[in-house]
């Protein structure tokens, strides 16, 4: 069921939700959290499908916020609130509420969330792309207890990560990260097999790939050891070498879905490790609330701090032979 309301307020909103609820004859609220979603018209569809299909595993209220661009002064001092409201089929597990903010309201889009939020639940915030620099302290990130963000979207992603790592806030998380958990998870159960210690890493990857970079922070705080980072053709991350004085541990993914984890003494196998859709990164990351210490350790470690121990592990380059200076002309003897 659809409601379009045009040039409304928060109180029609909330009333024509509960009308909603009432038509379809289910007025009690089984949500467990309000999802928002800041984006724009290009990419609202998508987040939303998304979003839809993780609220299966997370029945929520989805606030989808879309800033529409003012293109003349007079749109600009226009304040004005369009919105849609879907409940039943049309929304998932939960419902929908799509909130267009046009002219001076766009400015003040977390007065128009904050009354929309379910009481005495949790909030999180998603920008699937054109994340604020300092999430928590955006009007609408400092209304959330979790705050998610895709580097990956980034037109710098490399960059993009230390910009995340400087403003970090408890709470904040990022796709890129989500989608390393099993690969992070596939080699700690691997090491554990092992008694042997790791003496260096190579992860191999897609260049501007944050996942990658993320998983080789992650190592070399972790293991305590240089983690070098390669490139390959893709797709994302392909290759994790961890090379030991017994033998390599190696979890090679060539295709993007079946990976083979060949270790010292044992013969290879093959593990399924396939590329996630973001509704599935989405879900995993509604099932905790919680800071993640993790995340947060790895990301200030730092890409140039890595950067730096593949420059000092790399053999320093002679020094070029100077050429012997020329001898001086002898004078003619005078006669």
């Amino acid at each position: 069921m659809k409601i379009d309301l045009t040039e409304t307020n928060s109180s029609k909103i909330n009333a024509a939700m509960v009308q909603a609820r009432r038509d379809i004859g289910t007025p009690a609220i089984g949500m467990v959290l309000t999802l928002v979603i800041v984006t724009d018209e290009e990419n609202a569809y998508d987040a939303l499908k998304s979003a839809n299909d993780a609220s299966h595993e997370h029945p929520s209220r989805i606030i989808v916020v879309i800033k529409r661009v003012s293109r003349s002064p007079r749109s600009r001092r226009d304040a004005r609130l369009d919105a849609e409201v879907r409940v039943g089929a049309d929304s998932g597990s939960g419902e929908t509420v799509v909130l267009r903010l046009h002219g001076e309201l766009v400015d003040h889009a977390q007065s128009v969330v904050l009354p929309l939020l379910l009481p005495d639940a949790p909030v999180v915030v998603w920008w699937p792309e054109g994340a604020p620099s300092d999430l928590a302290n955006d009007p609408l990130g400092s209304l959330g207890q979790r705050r998610i963000t895709d580097t990956y979207s980034c037109e710098n992603p490399i960059g993009a990560l230390a910009g995340r790592a400087a403003a970090y806030a408890p709470g904040d998380t990022d796709l890129s990260w989500t989608r390393i958990t099993p690969w992070r998870s596939m080699l700690a159960a691997a090491l554990d097999q092992q008694s042997l210690s790791v003496d260096t890493a190579v992860v191999e990857g897609e260049g501007d790939n944050p996942s990658c970079e993320l998983l080789a922070m992650w190592l070399a705080d972790r293991l305590g050891v240089p983690v070098k980072r390669t490139l390959s053709s893709g797709p994302g991350l392909t290759a994790v070498h961890l090379e030991t004085k017994g033998g390599n541990i190696v979890l090679d993914r060539a295709d993007g879905a079946l990976a083979t984890l060949s270790m010292p003494g044992q013969p290879d196998r093959a593990v399924a490790l396939k590329r996630r859709e973001t509704a599935e990164l989405l879900a995993e990351e509604l099932r905790r609330l919680d800071p993640d210490n993790t995340y947060e350790v790895s990301l200030k470690f730092g890409v140039a701090k890595l950067q730096a121990a593949q420059t000092a592990e790399a053999p320093a380059k002679p020094a070029p032979a100077q050429k012997p200076a020329p001898k001086p002309a002898k004078k003619p003897a005078a006669k």
